[in-house]
C-alpha cells in the first residue's frame, strides 16, 4: 500500500511539474508575441508586396510600351530614341527603388522591434541615448518624405493607365459603335503625341480605325494595360504601407522621447 502511494505521489508530482513547465513556456510565448511590433510588421509586408508589384510589373510594361510605339506610332527611329532612353533610365531607377525599399523596410522593422516596450520589459530596464533618439527622429523625417514622394509616384503611375483606358475605350467604340455615333469609324483616332510620348513631328504619331483595333487586339497591348493597372495598385499599397510606417515611427519616437525623461514612469 505504501509503495502504491509513493508511486502515485511521484506520478502526480511529475505531472504537476510538466504542467508548470508548459505554463511557463506559454507565458514566455505570450510575452514574445506581445513584443512583436504588429504595425511595423504589417507595413513591411505591405511595402514589400507593393514595391514588388510596382517594380516588376512596371519594368515589363515599359518594355511592351517601347515595342508598341516602334511598331505602330513611330516609323523613324530618331523620333523615339528619347523615349527609349527614358524607358531605360526608368528601368534602372526601378532597380534602385526595389533595393532601397528592401533595406529600408528591414531597418524600420528592426527599429520597431527594438523600441517596443514589451521587448524592453523582457530584456531588462529601459535605456535610451541621445543617439538613439536622433536616429528614431531621422526615421520619422525620412518616412514622411518618402510618403510624400510616393504620393507623386502613385499619381504618375495612374497616367499610363489613363492613356491605355482611352485607347481601350476608342477600340470598344470601333468594335461596337453606338447608335447615335455621327462620325466615321476610320476617323476615331488616338494620338500619342499629345501625351508627350513622342515629338509632334513623329510619323504617323496616331492610330485610327482598323489600325487602332489591331493594336488593341495585340498581346502586347493587353498585357501592358493590365501590368500598368497592377503597378498602380502596387504604388497605392506602398503609400498605405508608408502611412502605417509614419504612425509607427512617430509612436516609437514619442516613446523614446517620453521614457528618456528622468521623472517619467517606465510603464504605461
Amino acid at each position: 500500500m505504501e509503495m502504491f502511494e509513493m508511486r502515485w505521489k511521484a506520478a502526480y508530482e511529475s505531472s504537476l511539474n510538466a504542467v508548470k513547465a508548459r505554463l511557463r513556456c506559454f507565458e514566455c510565448c505570450i510575452k514574445c508575441l506581445g513584443g512583436v511590433p504588429y504595425a511595423s510588421l504589417l507595413a513591411t509586408i505591405l511595402c514589400f508586396s507593393g514595391v514588388a508589384l510596382f517594380c516588376g510589373c512596371g519594368h515589363v510594361a515599359l518594355t511592351k510600351v517601347e515595342k508598341i510605339v516602334q511598331l505602330y506610332f513611330s516609323n523613324n527611329p530618331s523620333d523615339h530614341v528619347l523615349l527609349i532612353d527614358v524607358i531605360q533610365m526608368m528601368q534602372y531607377v526601378i532597380y534602385g527603388v526595389a533595393s532601397f525599399f528592401f533595406l529600408y523596410g528591414i531597418i524600420l522593422l528592426a527599429e520597431g522591434f527594438y523600441t517596443t516596450s514589451s521587448v524592453k520589459e523582457i530584456h531588462g530596464e529601459f535605456k535610451t541615448t541621445v543617439c538613439g533618439r536622433c536616429i528614431s527622429g531621422m526615421f520619422v523625417f525620412l518616412t514622411y518624405l518618402l510618403g510624400i514622394a510616393w504620393l507623386g509616384v502613385f499619381g504618375f503611375s495612374a497616367v499610363p493607365v489613363f492613356i491605355y483606358y482611352n485607347m481601350w475605350s476608342a477600340c470598344q467604340t470601333i468594335s461596337s459603335p453606338p447608335v447615335n455615333l455621327t462620325m466615321v469609324i476610320e476617323e476615331i483616332c488616338v494620338d500619342v503625341r499629345q501625351y508627350g510620348i513622342i515629338p509632334w513631328n513623329a510619323s504617323p504619331g496616331k492610330a485610327c480605325g482598323s489600325t487602332l483595333t489591331t493594336i488593341c487586339n495585340t498581346s502586347e497591348f493587353d498585357l501592358s494595360y493590365h501590368l500598368f493597372i497592377v503597378a498602380c495598385a502596387g504604388a497605392g499599397a506602398t503609400v498605405i504601407a508608408l502611412l502605417i510606417y509614419m504612425m509607427a515611427t512617430t509612436y516609437n519616437f514619442a516613446v523614446l522621447k517620453f521614457k528618456s525623461r528622468e521623472d517619467c514612469c517606465t510603464k504605461f
